[in-house]
């Protein structure tokens, strides 16, 4: 399809974990043709100034449940946006096929017509827990992750996260914060209590903020967090290998001991 001269066209590019400097070369590059940017909330706005000044930036953020715009009308405004101005970069936090609704904009946009390429982008579900230094694998202590999201469409808490419970693997829980200690009791059901677990949020962003515990801690480092902010979960043996865990273990005994 043309609009004037320019032919529309969208690119679905992934941002990276959270810092603006994660983003992939490619996915740079494609940013900076762009003749209109629809970005979300999960996007560090630095990455805006790599776009001319006199390129229309659209903001159609999703967090913690407060939705401005259905998914719906953002598959539109990325249709109507690439064929008013032509080049249409839809910009997503970390990538845009994991657990990024990058599918049903793929497929709407490409009903219209419209050409799409695919930019992947650096995971959340593995960078963050790496800028902590907590492998998702390890060998002889994990040999396999699930990366799960913490609820279904209908708010309830995802049926994968009791069968992941019941492997040996890593567990990494997107989008959980709210859920942290009914998913830690629904784990608990399959692993012992003392099972480390880390809540990153923030991730690889100035503001990062990593708090270690156990699934018995779940309740007290839950009224510690900020529900607002973007977090993932990790449970798993992979986490003791995190400082803090060690420093909040000793504090443990201690207190058990006084």
């Amino acid at each position: 399809m043309k609009q004037g001269m320019k032919e529309a066209r969208v690119s679905l590019v992934g941002a990276g974990p959270g810092s603006s400097d994660l983003i992939t070369v490619r996915g740079l590059r494609v940013l900076q043709q762009a003749d209109v940017v629809l970005y979300d909330a999960l996007t560090d706005v630095a990455l805006l100034k790599e776009v001319g000044g006199h390129i229309p930036k659209i903001y159609v953020g999703k967090r913690c449940g407060k939705h401005s715009f259905s998914q719906e009308k953002i598959n539109m405004l990325i249709v109507e946006n690439a064929l008013k101005y032509g080049h249409a970069v839809r910009l997503k936090g970390g990538d845009p096929f994991v657990f990024g609704r990058g599918s049903e904009e793929l497929e709407c946009i490409e009903s219209f017509g419209i050409p799409v390429a695919i930019v992947p982008g650096i995971s959340s579900a593995t960078a963050v827990p790496a800028s902590q230094g907590i492998a998702v694998t390890k060998r002889g202590v994990s040999n396999s992750f699930w990366v799960v999201t913490a609820t279904t469409r209908e708010g309830n808490l995802s049926k994968d996260i009791q069968l992941a419970a019941q492997s040996s693997a890593t567990l990494v829980i997107l989008m959980g914060i709210r859920k942290l200690v009914e998913i830690a009791m629904e784990i608990g059901r399959y692993r012992e209590s003392y099972t480390p677990l880390a809540i990153i949020q923030n991730g690889t962003l100035p503001n990062e903020k990593c708090v270690t515990g156990t699934l018995s801690d779940a309740v007290r480092l839950s009224l510690d967090l900020d529900e607002s902010s973007p977090g993932i979960i990790v449970i798993g043996d992979v986490v003791a290998d995190h400082p803090s865990f060690f420093e909040d273990a000793i504090q443990r005994v201690v207190g058990v001991e006084l």
